[in-house]
């Protein structure tokens, strides 16, 4: 995981950048660039993991940044800007029910043919318009964190923290991507440290001007948004 990684940038659209080059100190996990997501393998439109948003979003963040760091927090971000193909991409994996391999993590509590009508995943989607961020909160120093593989143990993504995957986050309760009531921003069930960590999140994002998602604690998009009718379809890279 790193906020500098080697790779060729490509031209962005106007009004886009790459998130390093406005704040190098962020972290960066993008998971759909690899294996741990809920395809379970890098995500078509994904060629480098990278963060690219608009600049709006990316200047956003270093502001936030700046907030937390003297407090012994960073930003680490998942995912930002998706390519329609990617988001195109999702249908076909919904479809194919054969394929269960990262249920136990990403899915546990439901079929997969309903991610859609509930809600978790859509046919079109605010990140491709660029200003949209999954993201959470990290302790300084950067606790370790191991890199998961194809073929490492699959852990339900509701399990305690300690029991599922070992993301380096604060405890918010559920694991990235965790398409489960569970990760509902506000739910009740949830002890008073992760609501105290979830309602953090929130409020700081609000604060420098992002609206929350209710059914993903971790999803955040900017309420200024630059191009909030355009869904954009160049490549991560």
């Amino acid at each position: 995981m790193t906020s500098q990684p080697a790779y060729n940038p490509q031209p962005l659209p106007e009004g886009f950048v790459y998130l390093t080059d406005i704040d190098p100190t962020i972290l960066e996990e993008v998971r759909y660039a690899g294996h741990h997501n809920f395809m379970g393998r890098p995500m078509p439109g994904y060629l480098a993991p990278v963060i690219i948003l608009t600049e709006a979003a990316a200047l956003a963040l270093k502001s936030l940044q700046a907030e937390i760091k003297p407090f012994g927090l960073t930003v680490k971000v998942y995912d930002a800007y998706r390519p329609q193909d990617t988001v195109d991409s999702f249908t076909t994996w919904a479809e194919d029910l054969s394929d269960q391999v990262t249920k136990t993590e990403f899915y546990p509590g439901i079929n997969k043919k309903d991610v859609f009508d509930l809600g978790y995943i859509g046919k079109r989607s605010s990140h491709t318009r660029g200003s949209t961020v999954d993201l959470t909160l990290v302790p300084l120093p950067v606790p370790s964190q191991p890199t998961w593989k194809p073929g490492d143990p699959i852990l339900d993504g509701r399990l305690p923290h300690g029991q599922r995957f070992a993301d380096n986050s604060i405890d918010m309760g559920s694991g990235f991507d965790c398409l489960d009531e569970l990760s509902h921003t506000h739910n009740p069930t949830l002890p008073p440290e992760v609501r105290a960590n979830r309602l953090l999140l929130a409020s700081l994002m609000e604060k420098h001007g992002f609206v929350g998602y209710d059914k993903e604690w971790w999803h955040f998009t900017l309420r200024d948004e630059p191009y909030p009718d355009t869904y954009f379809n160049f490549p991560v890279a």
